[in-house]
């Protein structure tokens, strides 16, 4: 069973600037996670830049020149939105995150990887067909679910997002089209302050369970077993996507539930065993959030662990 990880240098050259919390140390730090001898056996692969085509099956093609024309001088920053900045090496590292989960889709669906694992950065979940923001410029899951429709004649994939952060961005794309499913756990209010269990798409397509701050493990996990799950299986995905983002750990300091590292390995292994039954085992993960470096190397370690067992 071959498990991808996807990277590329270029995502280190995105630096919205110090103090920043989303900042390339958080990649270092998950690299530096996964280069432990455990993970040895993971295929590892460099992430390609995402085609004009592939950007534009999400983002209007004027929405993309733009974010790809915006290349601010070495050592200066371009403010997208209060949160959101680029740096001459954003626009790349935007597009190849975009193209992380493309391969990532092209690996599983192929069968040359049972799962990928994309560690990119910038996130994506928050980013709309037309409006960046939330540290976000393309919403790279959305683009890598409508490329394994388009290229792999994919019918039905669910995107699941377990990010403290509702991913407003994804939800924007889903809602309007039953062959796609959003399922997601959040914290609210919280920042972007959508995600009411009231918006729930098409007939149902989408899955909002809001969790209050201090919430932790019992709650989270009920939340999956009780609302989420059963609606996935439901829906019986051929292909499983998750917006892995590890900032409701009780650790992370942008937010306030209380979720435990095991409690992302445990659901990495309950959405596992979705996409064994639906999907033929196809599962693809991208980072997202996740803001205390040590609880993020500990998660993206116990998520990884996950998909690598046989």
């Amino acid at each position: 069973m071959t498990i991808l990880l996807i990277s590329h240098p270029a995502f280190l050259g995105h630096d919205p600037g110090e103090h920043h919390p989303e900042s390339p140390d958080r990649l270092r730090a998950v690299l530096a996670a996964l280069d432990d001898p455990e993970f040895a056996g993971l295929a590892r692969l460099s992430a390609p830049e995402a085609t004009m085509e592939q950007l534009t099956r999400v983002h209007p093609e004027r929405y993309v020149e733009t974010i790809l024309g915006i290349r601010p001088p070495e050592g200066e920053g371009v403010m997208i939105d209060a949160d959101t900045v680029m740096s001459s090496g954003s626009a790349e590292a935007a597009r190849r995150a975009a193209g992380a989960v493309v391969a990532g889709v092209d690996a599983v669906v192929s069968g040359k990887a049972s799962a990928a694992f994309a560690a990119v950065r910038p996130p994506g979940h928050h980013a709309t067909p037309d409006v960046p923001g939330g540290f976000c410029l393309f919403n790279s899951i959305a683009i890598g679910a409508r490329h394994a429709q388009a290229a792999h004649k994919i019918g039905r994939v669910a995107i699941l997002d377990f990010d403290v952060h509702h991913g407003q961005g994804t939800q924007a794309v889903v809602e309007i089209d039953d062959s796609l499913f959003y399922g997601s756990t959040h914290q609210f209010p919280l920042y972007p302050g959508t995600g009411s269990a009231r918006e729930r798409g098409i007939d149902g397509n989408v899955v909002n369970v809001p969790l209050a701050a201090g919430s932790g493990s019992a709650e989270f996990r009920a939340a999956w077993s009780d609302r989420i799950l059963p609606a996935l299986d439901r829906f019986e995905p051929e292909l499983v996507m998750i917006s892995a983002g590890f900032d409701a750990h009780r650790r992370d300091p942008l937010a306030g539930l209380q979720v435990e590292t095991e409690d992302f390995a445990w659901l990495t292994g309950e959405l596992q065993a979705v996409a064994d039954r639906h999907a033929k085992g196809r599962l693809v993960s991208v980072l997202e959030g996740g803001y205390n470096l040590a609880a993020l190397a500990d998660s993206v370690a116990a998520h990884v662990r996950v998909l690598m067992r046989d």
